[in-house]
């Protein structure tokens, strides 16, 4: 997939529908750290430590299978 798939951050969007969102993140998923404790699922810029996400999940990064 070439730069024209983005990275994207699937989250549950418990108030809309469809129920999942996805926002459309800078650079490779492999950017970026997914975790969960409990019920909270966070993700984190690894090169940045900057926090993306804390919620409820599950949550996952991943490569659009579609260009936009």
């Amino acid at each position: 997939m070439g730069p024209d798939h983005p990275t994207l951050l699937r989250r549950p969007a418990p108030f809309d529908i469809p129920s999942v969102a996805e926002d459309v993140l800078p650079g490779n998923q492999w950017d970026y750290a997914v975790t969960q404790i409990g019920e909270v699922w966070t993700v984190k810029a690894i090169s940045t430590g900057e926090w993306i996400y804390k919620g409820p999940g599950p949550v996952e990064v991943l490569r659009s299978p579609a260009p936009f």
